[in-house]
Protein backbone atom coordinates (compact mmCIF):
# COMPACT_ATOMS: atom_id res chain seq x y z
CA UNK A 1 0.00 0.00 0.00
CA UNK A 2 2.57 1.97 0.56
CA UNK A 3 4.63 1.76 -2.39
CA UNK A 4 1.23 2.48 -4.08
CA UNK A 5 0.84 5.79 -2.69
CA UNK A 6 4.37 6.57 -3.50
CA UNK A 7 3.95 5.93 -7.39
CA UNK A 8 0.63 7.85 -7.15
CA UNK A 9 2.36 11.08 -5.72
CA UNK A 10 4.90 9.99 -8.13
CA UNK A 11 2.92 9.93 -11.34
CA UNK A 12 -0.09 12.34 -10.66
CA UNK A 13 2.23 15.26 -11.90
CA UNK A 14 2.74 13.85 -15.16
CA UNK A 15 -1.12 14.40 -15.51
CA UNK A 16 -1.17 17.41 -14.79
CA UNK A 17 1.61 18.57 -17.00
CA UNK A 18 0.25 17.43 -19.95
CA UNK A 19 -2.85 14.87 -20.80
CA UNK A 20 -0.58 14.63 -24.35
CA UNK A 21 -0.43 11.14 -22.44
CA UNK A 22 0.49 9.27 -25.83
CA UNK A 23 3.80 8.14 -26.43
CA UNK A 24 6.72 6.86 -24.01
CA UNK A 25 7.75 10.34 -25.20
CA UNK A 26 5.40 12.17 -23.39
CA UNK A 27 4.22 10.28 -20.01
CA UNK A 28 6.31 6.98 -20.35
CA UNK A 29 9.45 9.10 -20.66
CA UNK A 30 8.62 12.01 -17.86
CA UNK A 31 7.78 9.17 -16.03
CA UNK A 32 11.44 7.72 -16.57
CA UNK A 33 13.16 10.68 -15.51
CA UNK A 34 11.09 11.24 -12.41
CA UNK A 35 11.80 7.72 -11.10
CA UNK A 36 15.72 8.28 -11.55
CA UNK A 37 16.13 11.26 -9.83
CA UNK A 38 15.08 8.76 -6.51
CA UNK A 39 18.03 6.28 -7.19
CA UNK A 40 20.44 8.63 -6.55
CA UNK A 41 22.26 8.77 -3.38
CA UNK A 42 22.13 11.35 -0.38
CA UNK A 43 25.26 13.99 -2.40
CA UNK A 44 22.97 14.25 -5.65
CA UNK A 45 19.64 13.83 -4.97
CA UNK A 46 19.00 17.22 -3.37
CA UNK A 47 19.96 18.78 -6.38
CA UNK A 48 17.96 16.48 -8.74
CA UNK A 49 15.21 16.92 -6.67
CA UNK A 50 15.36 20.67 -6.56
CA UNK A 51 15.16 20.42 -10.22
CA UNK A 52 13.05 17.29 -11.19
CA UNK A 53 9.94 19.81 -12.72
CA UNK A 54 12.83 20.54 -14.99
CA UNK A 55 13.93 16.57 -15.75
CA UNK A 56 10.39 15.43 -15.91
CA UNK A 57 8.98 18.74 -18.10
CA UNK A 58 11.92 18.30 -20.66
CA UNK A 59 12.58 14.62 -20.85
CA UNK A 60 10.62 15.18 -23.99
CA UNK A 61 12.80 17.57 -25.42
CA UNK A 62 13.98 15.18 -28.15
CA UNK A 63 11.36 14.00 -29.06
CA UNK A 64 10.45 17.76 -30.44
CA UNK A 65 13.12 17.82 -31.86
CA UNK A 66 13.21 14.71 -33.89
CA UNK A 67 10.90 16.31 -37.03
CA UNK A 68 12.94 19.88 -37.28
CA UNK A 69 16.46 19.00 -36.40
CA UNK A 70 18.52 16.82 -39.05
CA UNK A 71 20.40 14.00 -37.78
CA UNK A 72 18.49 13.86 -34.63
CA UNK A 73 15.89 11.22 -35.17
CA UNK A 74 18.26 8.40 -35.81
CA UNK A 75 19.57 8.62 -32.11
CA UNK A 76 16.35 7.63 -30.63
CA UNK A 77 16.78 3.60 -32.46
CA UNK A 78 18.62 1.15 -33.58
CA UNK A 79 17.57 -1.14 -36.04
CA UNK A 80 19.46 -4.27 -35.18
CA UNK A 81 17.92 -6.67 -37.79
CA UNK A 82 19.17 -4.70 -40.20
CA UNK A 83 22.65 -5.74 -39.94
CA UNK A 84 22.29 -9.80 -39.62
CA UNK A 85 21.74 -12.39 -37.64
CA UNK A 86 22.84 -11.78 -33.42
CA UNK A 87 24.10 -8.42 -34.81
CA UNK A 88 23.42 -7.31 -31.19
CA UNK A 89 26.50 -9.20 -30.63
CA UNK A 90 28.33 -8.24 -33.20
CA UNK A 91 28.75 -4.42 -34.16
CA UNK A 92 31.58 -2.55 -33.12
CA UNK A 93 31.04 -1.08 -29.83
CA UNK A 94 33.28 1.94 -30.70
CA UNK A 95 31.28 4.59 -33.32
CA UNK A 96 34.44 5.35 -35.46
CA UNK A 97 35.01 1.45 -36.03
CA UNK A 98 30.85 1.11 -36.87
CA UNK A 99 31.66 4.06 -39.17
CA UNK A 100 34.59 2.26 -40.86
CA UNK A 101 32.50 -1.21 -41.26
CA UNK A 102 29.31 0.16 -42.53
CA UNK A 103 29.60 4.02 -43.22
CA UNK A 104 27.52 6.91 -41.65
CA UNK A 105 25.19 6.88 -44.26
CA UNK A 106 23.83 3.53 -43.09
CA UNK A 107 24.50 4.24 -39.55
CA UNK A 108 22.37 7.69 -39.48
CA UNK A 109 19.78 5.36 -41.81
CA UNK A 110 18.81 2.43 -39.40
CA UNK A 111 20.20 4.39 -36.20
CA UNK A 112 22.60 5.47 -33.57
CA UNK A 113 20.88 4.51 -29.86
CA UNK A 114 23.70 3.22 -27.87
CA UNK A 115 26.46 4.73 -29.13
CA UNK A 116 24.77 8.28 -28.88
CA UNK A 117 24.32 7.67 -25.23
CA UNK A 118 28.14 6.91 -25.13
CA UNK A 119 28.65 10.02 -26.71
CA UNK A 120 26.14 12.04 -24.00
CA UNK A 121 27.85 10.00 -21.41
CA UNK A 122 31.09 12.24 -21.93
CA UNK A 123 29.35 14.95 -22.62
CA UNK A 124 27.67 15.02 -19.05
CA UNK A 125 30.77 13.88 -17.24
CA UNK A 126 31.99 16.78 -18.48
CA UNK A 127 29.63 18.96 -17.40
CA UNK A 128 29.80 17.58 -13.55
CA UNK A 129 33.53 18.44 -13.86
CA UNK A 130 32.60 22.32 -15.37
CA UNK A 131 30.19 22.52 -12.24
CA UNK A 132 27.49 23.81 -15.36
CA UNK A 133 24.30 23.61 -13.91
CA UNK A 134 22.54 24.30 -17.21
CA UNK A 135 24.44 21.98 -18.96
CA UNK A 136 24.05 18.96 -16.04
CA UNK A 137 20.39 19.28 -16.18
CA UNK A 138 20.01 20.04 -20.01
CA UNK A 139 22.25 16.91 -20.61
CA UNK A 140 20.36 14.39 -17.37
CA UNK A 141 17.19 15.23 -19.60
CA UNK A 142 18.19 14.70 -22.75
CA UNK A 143 20.18 11.37 -21.98
CA UNK A 144 17.60 10.04 -19.88
CA UNK A 145 15.03 9.93 -22.79
CA UNK A 146 17.69 7.97 -25.02
CA UNK A 147 18.63 5.62 -22.36
CA UNK A 148 14.89 5.17 -22.11
CA UNK A 149 14.63 4.36 -25.88
CA UNK A 150 17.19 1.59 -25.89
CA UNK A 151 14.75 -0.07 -23.82
CA UNK A 152 11.87 0.00 -26.26
CA UNK A 153 11.99 -3.40 -28.07
CA UNK A 154 10.42 -1.67 -31.00
CA UNK A 155 13.51 0.80 -31.23
CA UNK A 156 15.44 -2.44 -31.98
CA UNK A 157 13.63 -3.41 -34.88
CA UNK A 158 13.12 -2.12 -38.58
CA UNK A 159 9.84 -3.83 -38.23
CA UNK A 160 9.05 -0.78 -35.56
CA UNK A 161 4.97 0.17 -35.91
CA UNK A 162 4.44 -3.66 -37.32
CA UNK A 163 3.86 -2.34 -40.62
CA UNK A 164 5.83 -4.91 -42.40
CA UNK A 165 3.76 -7.43 -40.28
CA UNK A 166 -0.47 -6.26 -40.76
CA UNK A 167 0.32 -4.80 -37.04
CA UNK A 168 0.13 -0.63 -37.51
CA UNK A 169 0.01 0.88 -34.33
CA UNK A 170 1.83 -1.79 -31.85
CA UNK A 171 4.10 0.73 -31.30
CA UNK A 172 1.98 3.21 -29.76
CA UNK A 173 -0.15 0.39 -28.06
CA UNK A 174 3.34 -1.25 -26.34
CA UNK A 175 4.66 1.85 -25.50
CA UNK A 176 2.44 4.12 -24.74
CA UNK A 177 -1.42 2.80 -24.05
CA UNK A 178 -0.08 0.16 -21.70
CA UNK A 179 1.74 2.66 -19.16
CA UNK A 180 -0.84 5.16 -19.62
CA UNK A 181 -3.65 2.59 -18.27
CA UNK A 182 -1.83 0.34 -16.06
CA UNK A 183 1.75 2.55 -14.75
CA UNK A 184 -0.65 3.31 -11.47
CA UNK A 185 -0.38 -0.35 -11.01
CA UNK A 186 3.06 -1.35 -11.54
CA UNK A 187 5.99 -1.84 -9.30
CA UNK A 188 8.49 0.74 -10.80
CA UNK A 189 10.68 1.09 -7.47
CA UNK A 190 14.57 -0.22 -8.22
CA UNK A 191 16.50 0.32 -5.14
CA UNK A 192 20.04 2.67 -5.07
CA UNK A 193 21.57 3.66 -8.30
CA UNK A 194 24.70 1.77 -9.08
CA UNK A 195 28.28 2.73 -10.51
CA UNK A 196 28.74 1.43 -14.29
CA UNK A 197 32.54 0.08 -14.96
CA UNK A 198 31.36 -0.29 -18.42
CA UNK A 199 28.69 2.12 -19.71
CA UNK A 200 29.17 1.22 -23.19
CA UNK A 201 28.64 -2.68 -21.93
CA UNK A 202 25.73 -1.11 -19.88
CA UNK A 203 23.85 0.80 -22.72
CA UNK A 204 24.46 -2.55 -25.42
CA UNK A 205 22.79 -4.62 -23.06
CA UNK A 206 19.84 -3.04 -22.99
CA UNK A 207 19.56 -3.01 -26.93
CA UNK A 208 20.36 -6.39 -26.25
CA UNK A 209 17.63 -7.28 -23.98
CA UNK A 210 14.90 -5.14 -25.98
CA UNK A 211 15.95 -6.77 -29.49
CA UNK A 212 15.11 -10.22 -27.41
CA UNK A 213 12.05 -9.25 -26.71
CA UNK A 214 10.76 -7.77 -30.29
CA UNK A 215 9.69 -11.53 -31.17
CA UNK A 216 7.11 -12.13 -28.35
CA UNK A 217 5.40 -7.57 -28.57
CA UNK A 218 5.07 -8.77 -32.21
CA UNK A 219 3.88 -12.49 -31.74
CA UNK A 220 1.19 -12.29 -29.02
CA UNK A 221 -0.60 -9.22 -30.50
CA UNK A 222 -1.33 -11.35 -33.36
CA UNK A 223 -2.68 -13.68 -31.42
CA UNK A 224 -4.55 -11.74 -29.40
CA UNK A 225 -5.70 -10.04 -32.82
CA UNK A 226 -7.16 -13.12 -33.71
CA UNK A 227 -9.70 -13.54 -31.22
CA UNK A 228 -10.69 -9.81 -31.06
CA UNK A 229 -13.39 -8.61 -33.79
CA UNK A 230 -12.29 -5.01 -34.97
CA UNK A 231 -15.28 -3.78 -32.82
CA UNK A 232 -13.60 -5.34 -29.47
CA UNK A 233 -10.37 -4.30 -30.16
CA UNK A 234 -10.65 -0.40 -30.63
CA UNK A 235 -12.67 1.72 -29.10
CA UNK A 236 -13.24 5.59 -28.99
CA UNK A 237 -12.20 7.96 -25.78
CA UNK A 238 -11.98 11.52 -25.29
CA UNK A 239 -8.65 13.20 -25.64
CA UNK A 240 -7.78 17.26 -25.25
CA UNK A 241 -11.77 17.55 -26.58
CA UNK A 242 -11.70 15.32 -29.36
CA UNK A 243 -12.50 12.08 -29.38
CA UNK A 244 -9.98 9.28 -31.19
CA UNK A 245 -10.03 5.88 -31.88
CA UNK A 246 -7.71 3.76 -30.18
CA UNK A 247 -6.95 0.27 -28.75
CA UNK A 248 -9.73 -0.81 -26.27
CA UNK A 249 -9.11 -1.58 -22.60
CA UNK A 250 -10.09 -4.75 -22.56
CA UNK A 251 -7.92 -5.69 -25.39
CA UNK A 252 -5.31 -3.53 -24.07
CA UNK A 253 -5.21 -5.14 -20.47
CA UNK A 254 -5.21 -9.05 -22.05
CA UNK A 255 -2.05 -7.67 -24.37
CA UNK A 256 -0.31 -6.93 -20.78
CA UNK A 257 -1.87 -9.98 -19.66
CA UNK A 258 -0.10 -12.01 -22.43
CA UNK A 259 2.44 -10.05 -22.10
CA UNK A 260 3.38 -11.15 -18.63
CA UNK A 261 4.42 -7.59 -16.98
CA UNK A 262 7.11 -7.32 -19.87
CA UNK A 263 6.54 -3.34 -20.16
CA UNK A 264 6.65 -2.95 -16.39
CA UNK A 265 9.90 -4.78 -15.87
CA UNK A 266 11.31 -2.95 -19.02
CA UNK A 267 10.40 0.61 -17.67
CA UNK A 268 11.62 -0.36 -14.11
CA UNK A 269 14.87 -1.23 -15.86
CA UNK A 270 15.20 1.81 -17.78
CA UNK A 271 14.40 4.18 -14.74
CA UNK A 272 17.48 1.94 -12.60
CA UNK A 273 19.81 2.58 -15.72
CA UNK A 274 18.93 6.35 -15.98
CA UNK A 275 20.28 6.79 -12.47
CA UNK A 276 22.87 4.44 -12.79
CA UNK A 277 24.14 6.76 -15.85
CA UNK A 278 23.73 9.75 -14.23
CA UNK A 279 25.37 8.49 -10.87
CA UNK A 280 28.21 7.59 -12.92
CA UNK A 281 28.91 10.27 -14.80
CA UNK A 282 29.13 12.71 -11.12
CA UNK A 283 31.46 10.16 -10.01
CA UNK A 284 33.60 10.29 -13.15
CA UNK A 285 33.30 14.08 -13.25
CA UNK A 286 34.96 14.19 -9.83
CA UNK A 287 31.93 14.28 -7.43
CA UNK A 288 31.51 17.47 -7.27
CA UNK A 289 29.94 19.42 -4.32
CA UNK A 290 26.32 19.84 -6.68
CA UNK A 291 25.23 21.77 -3.26
CA UNK A 292 27.22 24.32 -3.87
CA UNK A 293 25.83 25.07 -7.82
CA UNK A 294 22.89 27.33 -8.47
CA UNK A 295 20.45 25.17 -7.24
CA UNK A 296 17.63 25.42 -10.42
CA UNK A 297 18.55 26.38 -14.17
CA UNK A 298 19.71 30.14 -15.48
CA UNK A 299 17.21 32.28 -16.58
CA UNK A 300 19.37 32.26 -20.08
CA UNK A 301 18.53 28.43 -20.42
CA UNK A 302 14.90 28.89 -19.53
CA UNK A 303 14.53 31.69 -22.50
CA UNK A 304 16.48 28.79 -24.42
CA UNK A 305 14.18 26.31 -23.55
CA UNK A 306 11.59 28.85 -24.15
CA UNK A 307 12.60 30.07 -27.68
CA UNK A 308 13.54 26.09 -28.77
CA UNK A 309 9.49 25.42 -27.91
CA UNK A 310 8.70 28.22 -30.67
CA UNK A 311 11.08 27.24 -33.64
CA UNK A 312 9.35 23.53 -33.01
CA UNK A 313 6.18 24.54 -32.88
CA UNK A 314 7.26 27.05 -36.20
CA UNK A 315 9.04 24.85 -38.22
CA UNK A 316 8.43 23.08 -41.13
CA UNK A 317 9.28 19.58 -40.84
CA UNK A 318 12.30 17.83 -42.17
CA UNK A 319 12.69 14.21 -43.70
CA UNK A 320 13.93 11.71 -41.10
CA UNK A 321 15.15 8.45 -41.60
CA UNK A 322 13.11 5.83 -40.27
CA UNK A 323 10.93 5.01 -37.35
CA UNK A 324 9.13 7.97 -38.40
CA UNK A 325 5.32 7.08 -38.08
Amino acid sequence: MKKYVLLLLVCLPLFLVSRQAWAWGFFGHRLLNRLAVYTLPPAMIGFYKANIDYLTVNATRPDSRRMVVPGEAPKHFLDVDRYGDSAEYKMPRKYADAVARYGEDSLLRHGIVPWNVVMMKNQLTAAFKARDTDRILRLSGDMGHYIADACVPLHTTKNYNGQLTNQRGIHGLWESRLPELLSTDYDLFTGKAKYLEDPTTAIWAAVIRSHAAVDSVLLFEKELTAQYPGDRKFGYEQRNNQTVRTYSRDFSKAYHTKLNGQVERQMRYAASLIGNFWFTCWVDGGSPDLSKLPRTASENEKQQLEREAKEAAAAPTVSAPGHDE
